[in-house]
């Protein structure tokens, strides 16, 4: 392949913008189209993006990219989740047992907006907004859009790339393609969705609760967490059922919100000056899982992002699995000398086992977050975690694999990590679990993991 092939790309996300700076920076005619409007010019409804975490793998691929120093600078660190009780007690529980370990909080507009301006200071990359992508010809590479007039177009490409999300309409024109593809699709919805609500700042611009901490409300059924913004506010999320006690669906008058807040969340409740009109004005959101294969058609055509792997939030890895696709998939190409149809595969069959391994891990970490956090044996289990990462380097806990470790194939973290918790598990649950020699548990890890 040469320098003057052109990529299109489906989607200006988070991974499609990541994805122009990449082809760009790598010589190509990069044509972006994205069916919303150009978010730097617009302001979002409340409501509808859950606060990300940005961890290493994440910010390695920006770095790859040149543009991790400026993302920072969006970034709030966060060090610990402080998990707090129905009483109004709080405790901090930290992410890692070595020093300088952290997740950041973004706001994903905001670093959407940072991606595409860095994606449109590039002279061989076109930006196309409010331009629908309605379908895919996998076979002359092309892509028929919509613009906001109701005017169509067809572009053709040497490759396209879809990057367009969960709903990915060029994931649908894989499907369309089962009997030669032997396309295998699967999609799972949690029983619960999510609501965004906002603690804001104080009168003089601080923060109400902690800074530098993921907070979360667990209460099994159902939980709240809260993420720190720039300006002093907290981006607050419910994660409740649809159904029964704390159910979207049941929480459907001002009476029964406060009620059911002074009984489940009474220390928040001086936080939030405008609940009710924020909790009925903003849409429930669903949580769901996207696994399909193959990802890629003739050499021509791949999905990436959300529209090959969408997962829930609660590893907060969505949007790093997403960004590691565009370096992997970088990296595959430099290799291959350009060669697409080579490089799609490759990438498609070492990403596949990985993405479903994360996929995994969130839907356990959605059970952790809501109930286990506040669990004797999961506290003792985290105490001994950070035990030995403190005293033992080369030690990683399960959550530490997965986010700290960014060279590490998720498929392994999980692998790794679950044994881990086995065998911790096991060794909490014994009477004398607190005198046997640090030096004993972190051998038996070590043989056994």
């Amino acid at each position: 392949m040469t320098k003057k092939d052109k990529v299109l790309i489906i989607g200006g996300g988070l991974c499609g913008s990541l994805l122009a700076i990449k082809m760009a920076q790598r010589g190509y005619e990069v044509e972006l189209h994205e069916k919303l409007p150009d978010l730097r010019k617009i302001e979002l409804d409340a409501g509808r993006s859950i606060n990300l975490a940005l961890s290493d793998r994440g910010l390695k691929a920006l770095e790859s990219s040149g543009v991790k120093a400026e993302i920072l600078e969006l970034c709030i660190p966060m060090y610990a989740r402080q998990i707090h009780s129905i009483t109004g007690e709080s405790r901090n529980s930290p992410y890692s047992g070595r020093k300088g370990e952290k997740i950041n909080s973004i706001s994903r507009p905001g670093l959407n907006r940072a991606l595409l301006q860095a994606a449109d200071s590039f002279d061989n990359v076109s930006l196309y907004f409010n331009s629908k992508c309605l379908k895919v010809d996998l076979d002359d590479t092309t892509a028929t859009f919509e613009d906001a007039e109701g005017q169509t177009s067809v572009v053709s490409a040497t490759v396209i790339m879809g990057a367009d999300g969960a709903g990915s309409v060029v994931r649908k024109s894989l499907m369309a393609k089962t009997p030669q593809l032997l396309f295998n699709y699967s999609q799972d919805f949690l029983r619960s969705g999510y609501k965004e609500l906002e603690i804001p700042p104080t009168k003089d611009g601080g923060y109400r609760i902690e800074k530098d901490a993921l907070h979360i409300w667990p209460r099994g059924k159902f939980m709240m967490i809260a993420l720190p913004n720039l300006d002093g506010s907290f981006t607050v999320t419910l994660f409740h059922p649809y159904e029964g006690e704390g159910g979207f669906n049941s929480l459907d008058t001002e009476e029964k919100l406060m009620a059911f807040f002074k009984k489940y969340y009474p220390d928040t409740l001086t936080h939030f000056p405008n609940l009710a009109e924020e909790y009925f004005n903003n849409p429930v959101g669903i949580l769901g899982t996207t696994k399909c294969y193959p990802w890629q058609a003739y050499g021509k055509t791949l999905i990436l992002g959300d529209a090959a792997h969408a997962i829930v939030p609660f590893y907060g890895q969505g949007m790093n699995a997403s960004l590691e696709d565009v370096r992997i998939l970088d990296e595959i190409l430099e290799k291959n000398k350009g060669d697409w149809s080579k490089t799609f595969v490759e990438f498609q069959d070492l990403r596949k086992e990985n993405t479903d391994a994360i996929a995994d891990l969130a839907i356990d970490n959605f059970y952790e977050m809501q109930d286990k956090v506040a669990d004797d044996a999961f506290i003792k289990k985290r105490k001994l975690e950070m035990q030995l990462e403190q005293t033992f380097p080369d030690y990683y806990s399960k959550y530490s694999l997965v986010t700290f470790q960014e060279d590490l194939p998720y498929s392994e973290a999980m692998r790794s990590g679950r044994r881990q918790d086995e065998l911790l598990l096991e060794i909490c649950q014994r009477d004398d679990y607190e005198s046997i020699p640090l030096k004993e548990i972190y051998e038996l890890l070590k043989a056994k993991v």
